[in-house]
């Protein structure tokens, strides 16, 4: 009967930004940051709790590839089941089955429970279920290695399709260097925080000498052995 304290934790914590149409916004920080986070509340998978988002358009989340997949249905049917979790209707993924399945590469298996899937022949179906799309807004969670260096190449070629119509990308990845070639603006997330949104080359720099100065040999004063 004694009363528990408990500790309250925010993943995110007074974020605010805007991102115009067609923009490469690119969203960095430490594990834990919040990143991904962030993603699945402007996907609208996660409800905020406090705050508003307001999302003009159709989104395209490629967040957790495969996420809403059911093991013991097959292919065909995990289409209609997660291309609905995405929130397209059922006659449009009519319209778009064989362009999906084709785009996978699943043509033989499709009527084939999941559960006999390679965990790569699960990714590409996901991969192929969400971009088979016209989006407005495409959120990437990390860039994803899906299947052979064949399928890799035809996965790139769809996100240059997307970025040569104009789409709007928000892209949280680790890589720096993607980051900078890709994205016009960044924002720095830390303890879900905003501690740093502008320009990418000038984010990423204070993120380096942040994550410098946050190092473990840095505060201890010591060397890194």
């Amino acid at each position: 009967r004694r009363r528990v304290e408990r500790d309250q934790f925010w993943p995110l914590r007074e974020v605010s930004f805007a991102v115009n149409a067609g923009e490469r916004f690119g969203i960095i920080g430490p594990n834990g940051a919040g990143k991904s986070t962030l993603l699945k509340v402007i996907a609208g998978i996660i409800p905020p709790s406090v705050g508003r988002v307001v999302v003009r358009g159709r989104i395209a989340p490629l967040i957790e590839l495969g996420a809403g997949f059911d093991p013991y249905l097959t292919g065909r049917e995990n289409i209609f089941l997660y291309g609905s979790l995405l929130g397209f209707r059922q006659r449009e993924l009519e319209r778009r089955f064989a362009s999906i399945v084709e785009f996978a590469e699943l043509e033989e298996f499709i009527d084939v429970p999941l559960m006999n899937y390679s965990v790569g022949m699960s990714a590409r179906l996901g991969f192929a279920i969400a971009t088979d799309v016209e989006p407005d807004l495409l959120l990437i969670d990390e860039l994803f290695s899906v299947g052979d260096a064949a399928f890799q190449k035809k996965c790139e070629d769809r996100m240059e399709t997307f970025k040569a119509k104009g789409v709007t990308i928000l892209l949280v990845s680790h890589d720096l260097k993607l980051i900078q070639d890709t994205c016009h603006r960044t924002l720095c997330l830390h303890h879900g925080q905003v501690v740093a949104l502008g320009p990418t080359d000038k984010v990423v720099a204070e993120y380096n000498k942040f994550s410098t100065l946050s190092s473990p040999s840095q505060q201890s004063g010591g060397k890194a052995r």
